[in-house]
């Protein structure tokens, strides 16, 4: 008795040793967190394009790693390294000029207000909501340039996922502690979740620039292609979505006189980027990997919190993947499990 209490003594001791190492191990690295969960999605995305490179082409590991990273910096990086020159220049006119348009924004509200007789802001809430903003933008841009080494990171943890990628497969598929059949639900179910929000969101996204762009340039906007990529970027976020670009356009119409302008871009906005925005969202991720539109809208907010901008593609995976486990769980353990 002695010799197993001794030994579950020492079992329980190397196993407190590795919980207490590997908390401080992922605390130290939890910064590096979006880069290997981006890692995780390029791999999934590559993974038949690996594949088809190595088994049929015979092409070495490595030189397929490398052509496919290199092709999808060139399809995903680049396009949003643009998108980033082309909002810093312009937020940067926008804080240095955040005076005027407020200025111009509260003649607009008194001009309403004094028409019909209503109140849409008070000074107040409009002074801190333009030292919101400036307060904001930097910020976001500043933390776009310093994800560079998240970036490095990223295609430092892919390229050995995709040399590695068929041994990697193998032992987790041997050593998770699952039925076989719930091993392989899971490996389908995060390849389809990871292709429905990875594809299915910045498809959304971009398609409604599209329809925004159309609006803006129909009414005479100016910078069309800021306000498409402002669309874009808007239409990544939850509930609100584009409404915060093309509202924006309808105040800047509005605050230069073009009151006319500005209805008709609400009107637009509201009954025609709104709704296809609904209908995008919902018909192609539900095509893609047939994801609930509550999960897509929680996880996304829940993401962000925990990941920032990349949280809008992992924050539903990982919820998707919670309800997931919950039933492997029922299934592997359930009361009709455990009576047999």
């Amino acid at each position: 008795m002695s010799n197993i209490n001794s030994d579950k003594l020492k079992q329980l001791s190397f196993f407190i040793l590795l919980i207490f190492l590997g908390t401080f191990l992922f605390l130290q690295l939890s910064s590096f967190l979006p880069a290997f969960l981006g890692a995780v999605t390029f791999y999934i995305l590559m993974r038949s394009g690996m594949e088809y490179l190595t088994q049929k082409k015979k092409w070495t590991k490595s030189s397929a790693a490398l052509i496919l990273m290199l092709l999808s910096f060139i399809l995903v990086l680049v396009p949003v390294i643009g998108f980033i020159n082309v909002m810093y220049s312009k937020i940067n006119f926008a804080v240095a000029h955040s005076n005027e348009v407020m200025v111009a924004a509260k003649n607009f509200a008194d001009n309403i207000e004094k028409k019909y007789q209503v109140e849409l802001i008070s000074d107040q809430n409009l002074q801190q909501a333009g030292s919101t903003i400036a307060e904001t933008l930097p910020k976001i841009v500043g933390a776009t340039f310093n994800s560079l080494l998240t970036v490095v990171m990223l295609y430092f943890i892919l390229y050995f996922l995709l040399v590695n990628h068929n041994s990697l497969e193998k032992w987790l598929y041997k050593n998770l502690p699952l039925k076989n059949e719930n091993t392989i639900l899971i490996g389908n179910e995060i390849n389809k979740l990871i292709l429905s929000n990875a594809i299915g969101i910045p498809i959304t996204a971009i398609l409604q620039g599209i329809i925004g762009s159309i609006g803006y340039w129909i009414l005479g906007a100016d910078d069309i292609l800021f306000w498409f990529v402002v669309t874009c970027i808007t239409a990544m976020v939850p509930m609100v979505g584009s409404a915060l670009a093309f509202v924006s356009v309808a105040i800047l119409f509005a605050a230069s006189g073009h009151e006319v302008k500005a209805l008709l871009m609400l009107l637009y906005g509201v009954g025609v980027m709104a709704v296809l925005d609904s209908v995008f969202r919902i018909s192609i991720q539900k095509k893609i990997g047939n994801v609930h539109p509550l999960i897509t809208t929680f996880g996304v907010i829940i993401g962000v919190k925990l990941f920032g901008f990349i949280g809008l593609i992992f924050g539903p995976i990982l919820l998707s993947m919670f309800i997931l486990l919950v039933k492997i769980y029922m299934n592997e353990f359930g009361e009709a499990n455990t009576l047999h």
